[in-house]
């Protein structure tokens, strides 16, 4: 009887007892793609003005290629423009390239004659994507900078700007306007807001900029703000799509009277569509280049989460917040 009572209190105590949640499966990283750097990349002691040097004796420029091992971004970059084609071959026989890593930790000699690590280089730059592509003048300034992936019929006429020297007189997007190309439309979103003045709006707000040159615009449409993980960070904005292209009159954040292009102009996108992430009534990051949806969304959440107030770039975030979301089970894919 008292083994019966026992196994009988037992039992109960086992129905009764709080279950515990099991811990999710740890998520896991793809998309990430191993490549190997050009061979006719230059191979450098990393003393950057040297370089500039030797560019310019031998009628060539210099460009600075900044990447991350296994980057999709960076293989599809190199795979699209430098392995083969008359890109590889127009790059090869106007500029000098010379690769650093954004992680790495070789000594750089850089154009402020001061010394660094790659990293430290980096951080100092603020490189926030990669691959980061800087084309340096002979007087040893940034004639052009290139945040993240280009397609080749851009950066082929980003190649052109720069060993023209056509930044001396005017800006990229200006300079791609009078390319002969197809001309992309406009195209609506359910999202996009019609808003032209933008005074003191201290909400998070997304201002996207495209324009009739933008060749990457469908597949930013189509892949990204389509996203069914990006659509929930989007909602936390006040997203509007301006033209670049536009002399209409709008106000800008800071209640100055302006149009779409002037303000894209003083912003200084270099890349269609540009995107410029506001809040409390200031800029807080952009995104000046092709981004896929986790890094689109994480952008977002950067912003709107008002994270920039703990972490002062984006990068420092990213890294930060990566390890949680592998903890909670979430899978990171970099190449979608």
């Amino acid at each position: 009887m008292r083994c019966l009572l026992a196994s009988l209190l037992l039992a109960l105590c086992l129905v009764n007892a709080p279950v515990t949640a099991a811990e999710p499966a740890p998520g896991r990283i793809t998309g990430g793609q191993r490549y190997d750097l050009p061979s006719w990349f230059k191979v450098s002691f990393l003393d950057i003005r040297e370089d500039l040097k030797e560019a310019g004796a031998g009628g060539r420029q210099l460009m600075i290629f900044i990447h991350l091992d296994e980057c999709p971004y960076c293989a599809r970059t190199l795979d699209e423009n430098f392995r083969e084609g008359d890109t590889r071959e127009f790059t090869e026989k106007h500029f000098d390239v010379v690769a650093l890593n954004i992680r790495g930790d070789r000594t750089v000699e850089w154009i402020d004659g001061k010394t660094y690590t790659e990293v430290t280089l980096t951080q100092r730059l603020k490189v926030y994507a990669t691959p980061t592509i800087m084309f340096v003048d002979p007087e040893g300034r940034i004639a052009l900078r290139l945040d993240g992936f280009r397609k080749r019929q851009v950066m082929r006429h980003a190649l052109e700007y720069v060993q023209q020297k056509a930044y001396k007189n005017e800006s990229l997007a200006s300079f791609i306007a009078k390319q002969k190309q197809e001309p992309y439309r406009l195209r609506p979103e359910p999202m996009f807001q019609a808003v032209s003045n933008f005074k003191n709006y201290r909400k998070p707000l997304a201002v996207i900029f495209e324009d009739s040159h933008c060749t990457d615009c469908d597949e930013f449409h189509d892949k990204v703000l389509k996203h069914p993980e990006v659509a929930p960070e989007l909602a936390k904005f006040l997203v509007v799509r301006l033209d670049a292209d536009s002399d209409q009159p709008i106000t800008d954040i800071q209640g100055k009277p302006t149009t779409p292009k002037r303000w894209a102009e003083r912003l200084k996108l270099s890349y269609r569509p540009g995107i410029v992430l506001f809040n409390e009534g200031r800029e807080q990051a952009r995104i000046d280049g092709m981004f896929y949806h986790f890094h689109f969304k994480q952008m977002l959440d950067y912003v709107s989460g008002q994270h920039y107030k703990q972490y002062d770039s984006f990068p420092k975030f990213n890294a930060t917040r990566r390890p949680e979301l592998l903890k909670q089970g979430v899978t990171i894919d970099y190449a979608q």
